[in-house]
């Protein structure tokens, strides 16, 4: 059985993803590791080496490095997990802040949402369009594992008009429970509890949280929410538990990054705002940063003496599942066709799956509250138009894109939005295809 990682200079991702293979998987297999960085690719190479080492060598690991030997990557691979950054943090992470802050447009991560999000699927799809190719001819029924942002965007892209047989994966659904019941002090009721998640990528919903003997937390935790005793948990959380009390409900993604899907928090006429509700702006640009140092310090490790411990991707659980036909349940990303009924059929939704050797099945989910469907709707036609952007090649569909994201909308003019598009469609350059 062979894995194909494409974007293997990604770090975090490759390690994590790779160890929980490692580990979980209860036979040897093949992984091609594809990057178009050698740098990169070396450094990666050199860290999964030291953990296959420390997990009894249970991978055949390859490398391959650019795109002439993309399609020796894929060939004949089972699996495909995908993590590339098209444009890296330089130069395109950094265009993506640099030129909206010209415009008092203020962002935090920009990779899933906003004018940051909508040109990251713009110069991805293209590349996307190019694996595809690749796999119809060397690994046509492979299942692609999608892990780059902008989730909603790259994988209702591939399975509408590329590649069906593909899931959208996030780790924002794992730990959304452990989340709020540790910000609010009841850590003691994660054993055993159930819940129910639905929504969109990184704004899906936590529909409901009981305890082992089926009792809703959902009051006491809002009792707590607006305590200022509790504070002191949750302090790094703020925006999430605003949404909360305001909706109703608790959001799966990070408060920075939901501080940048609504028009409520990142003003610039009010920056008491901000630091009311600990906004970190510009926090995605540091994070690569932070990252790209320590990944440079990591992959000079000599050895590693034991695995790591795993993580809470799903990859290396799906992949077991299709493998030994064991079922799994996940939260994954899918085009809709009717599984939430208050939300477009074309759009792509986080919902639970399930999955084994005769493939994946969603849940039904039916109608999300009607608050809750107005804010993912207010995602998911930005979403729409840029997916049609991409695959018309029009522009005026970036404009419109932008024109209907709900932060720059409420920050910026129409006027301003097209200067600020036209400026980002000539920074960003070959990274992005000629537009009509």
């Amino acid at each position: 059985m062979k894995i194909a990682f494409m974007g293997a200079g990604s770090t975090v991702f490759v390690r994590n993803i790779m160890n929980d293979c490692m580990q979980i998987l209860p036979y040897n297999f093949e992984v091609a590791l594809y990057d178009i960085d050698p740098g990169r690719l070396s450094e990666s190479a050199n860290i999964i080496g030291l953990l296959n080492s420390a997990t009894g060598n249970r991978a055949d690991i390859k490398t391959y490095c650019g795109a002439d030997n993309r399609k020796e990557a894929l060939r004949g691979a089972k699996f495909v997990i995908n993590a590339i950054q098209v444009g890296g943090y330089k130069p395109s992470t950094v265009i993506d802040f640099k030129i909206p802050r010209r415009y008092n447009l203020d962002q935090t991560i920009g990779d899933t949402m906003g004018v940051g999000g909508i040109f990251r699927a713009l110069r991805t799809i293209p590349v996307l369009e190019e694996f595809a190719d690749d796999m119809y001819e060397v690994c046509p029924d492979a299942l692609f594992l999608n892990y780059t942002n902008p989730m909603a965007m790259l994988t209702g892209y591939m399975q509408r008009y590329l590649h069906p047989n593909t899931l959208g994966l996030c780790h924002s659904v794992q730990t959304c429970a452990a989340n709020l019941l540790n910000g609010v002090n009841m850590g003691e009721h994660l054993q055993g509890c159930d819940t129910l998640i639905a929504g969109i990528n990184h704004m899906a919903w936590l529909l409901k949280i009981t305890d082992a003997e089926g009792n809703d937390l959902y009051p006491e935790i809002k009792r707590r929410s607006l305590d200022k005793a509790f504070k002191k948990y949750h302090s790094r959380d703020l925006v999430r538990h605003k949404l909360m009390q305001e909706f109703g409900y608790y959001v799966t993604e990070s408060s920075e990054h939901n501080a940048e899907y609504n028009p409520f928090f990142i003003k610039p006429w009010y920056p008491n705002l901000i630091k009311k509700y600990k906004i970190p702006l510009d926090e995605y640009p540091r994070r690569c940063r932070r990252q790209i140092i320590g990944w440079k310090l990591e992959s000079k490790l000599k050895s590693i003496s034991k695995p790591h411990i795993p993580s809470h991707e799903y990859a290396s659980r799906i992949i077991n599942a299709v493998e030994t036909d064991a079922a799994f349940k996940l939260g994954a990303s899918i085009i809709n066709n009717g599984i939430i009924s208050n939300l477009p059929d074309e759009a792509c939704v986080e919902v639970p799956v399930e999955i084994d050797a005769k493939g994946f099945r969603p849940e039904y989910i039916g109608e999300l509250p009607l608050q809750l469907a107005a804010l993912n709707s207010s995602n998911i036609y930005p979403q729409l138009l840029t997916i049609e952007a991409a695959r018309t090649k029009k522009r005026e569909l970036i404009y419109q894109a932008c024109f209907m994201d709900p932060h720059t909308s409420s920050v910026l003019s129409l006027d301003a939005i097209k200067r600020m598009c036209d400026d980002l469609i000539k920074a960003h350059g070959d990274y992005l295809p000629k537009y009509k």
